[in-house]
């Protein structure tokens, strides 16, 4: 594997990274990635919600999860309430709902804040390994000046490519957020 393709492989799981984490921030409907991350103890371990149970979305403003054992639903209402994400669930006995707000102005300023907060914190990780990749090929004195040279210009050309990605990525989730 080239030193490029090295590079180009590590910022794709940056993207990627950043991709998932944006899931968790709200935006104008019912995302089953509100509550992805909310774990609760299962067995003994911490398990994720969408492990344990069906998550469906119902006309857009609700969540329903319906677990797929009976004993835990009481587990997955206090581990939404303990996550602190302004969702309140409701047991029905076999099943949860969670009616999801209409998001306020201030709230998706706030969100949109933290998606840019978030998009440049991905950027430094891409530059990150941008570095990383130039020292690579610069450590290795068994490439010719000219094909090192040309390396680092790949390197640069991938860096601009990821950031130019998760640039957009950002724009359309900020374009989410603010669309009533």
């Amino acid at each position: 594997m080239s030193q490029v393709d090295y590079v180009k492989e590590k910022m794709n799981s940056s993207i990627e990274v950043f991709e998932s984490s944006l899931t968790q921030i709200r935006t104008s409907g019912a995302n089953p990635g509100l509550i992805a991350h909310v774990t609760i103890d299962y067995y003994g371990m911490e398990t994720p919600i969408n492990q344990v149970a069906g998550i469906s979305v119902i006309e857009g403003k609700q969540l329903l999860i319906k677990p797929y054992e009976m004993h835990i639903v009481k587990d997955i209402e206090k581990a939404i309430f303990a996550a602190n994400l302004g969702l309140t669930p409701q047991n029905e006995g076999t099943q949860i709902r969670i009616n999801v707000p209409q998001l306020t102005e201030e709230k998706r300023k706030e969100y949109t804040a933290q998606v840019l907060k978030m998009a440049e914190d991905a950027k430094v990780a891409i530059r990150n390994i941008r570095r990383e990749g130039n020292d690579l090929v610069k450590k290795d004195k068994t490439l010719p000046e000219d094909y090192s040279k040309s390396l680092v210009e790949d390197i640069q050309k991938a860096t601009d490519d990821a950031i130019k990605q998760i640039d957009e990525i950002a724009s359309a989730k900020n374009k989410e957020i603010m669309t009533v």
